[in-house]
């Protein structure tokens, strides 16, 4: 048997009722005084039946693989600057294949935009100045396995976080650089991971912020991490990193970013995604559109 310490709710997604269950059917009969099994003990078969691998990454629990979501032990979360290896994954769709990197283009374009432009990712380097900053960059579900009643969503515990340093550019030197109108409320990005249904008339994912959030400087256009090209699994080749608001604000693999003159209204912008009552309410109880705020 194998008792894994770091963790006595879960496994790698195995618990000890998933296990009971497994090898009561496996076996065709009740296990011996599986009531009394320790949570986070499992067979050493079935702990060595490794987990999907991810390119890169080391020591990462898988909490989902469509879409692939992972953590990472809060043991492993000592650096000062946390490495590529030890960064959780958070996906909403299917990644792309590897983009080309020299062909990719930003649009910069939307109802409240004064020059739509276009931008290669060299155009983007040698145009705007180039900054490195240290940003933390955390889920939004992060501790959500600690909630009861229980949550919808992949039970986070407490690996949804890290603190890489970005290389890229400010957000609003391109924004700027295109010209904003006065009616300009909110920025959106969309990306090209694919849809979990692959139906290529939805997207993935598509949020924002806010202009006064787009504008600051810890708002960024990031090609690279740590030094080194963005890898595959945090957006390369170019993303946002919007620094001090949930993860899902800074969209990987982003072709585009509109200027709007409305809160955008992109695919989990509206309903209970990324949104919370404006007051206390009882745990499940309904609560009607207007009194759910970003």
């Amino acid at each position: 048997m194998n008792l894994d310490p770091k963790n006595s709710r879960q496994n790698d997604g195995f618990t000890r009722r998933s296990f009971v269950k497994t090898m009561t059917t496996a076996l065709g009969a009740n296990i011996v005084f599986a009531n009394w099994m320790p949570e986070g003990l499992v067979p050493v078969a079935m702990a060595q039946s490794a987990p999907p691998h991810i390119p890169g990454k080391q020591g990462l629990t898988i909490l989902n693989d469509r879409p692939l979501n992972a953590e990472t032990p809060a043991h492993l979360l000592n650096d000062d600057i946390t490495p590529a290896s030890r960064l959780f994954v958070r996906n909403n769709g299917i990644p792309p294949p590897q983009p080309d990197y020299e062909s990719w283009t930003l649009s910069i374009g939307g109802e409240s935009v004064v020059h739509p432009k276009s931008y290669t990712i060299q155009d983007l380097k040698s145009k705007f100045r180039n900054i490195d900053l240290a940003l933390t960059l955390e889920c939004g579900g992060n501790g959500r396995a600690d909630y009861y009643p229980p949550a919808s969503g992949n039970q986070w515990t407490t690996g949804a976080v890290g603190c890489p340093i970005w290389n890229g550019i400010r957000l609003r030197d391109v924004l700027e650089d295109c010209g904003i109108k006065d009616d300009a409320v909110y920025i959106a990005y969309h990306s090209v991971d694919q849809h979990l249904s692959q139906d290529p008339k939805k997207d993935a994912i598509s949020r924002g912020v806010p202009m006064h959030k787009a504008l600051e400087n810890e708002s960024m256009i990031v090609w690279g991490m740590n030094g080194e090209p963005l890898p595959s699994h945090h957006g390369f080749p170019l993303r946002l990193v919007i620094g001090g608001w949930p993860g899902s604000t800074s969209g990987k693999w982003i072709h585009r970013i509109d200027i709007r003159d409305v809160v955008h209204d992109g695919t989990k912008m509206t309903g209970t995604s990324y949104r919370v009552p404006k007051y206390p309410v009882k745990a499940g109880a309904e609560v009607p559109d207007e009194a759910m705020k970003i």
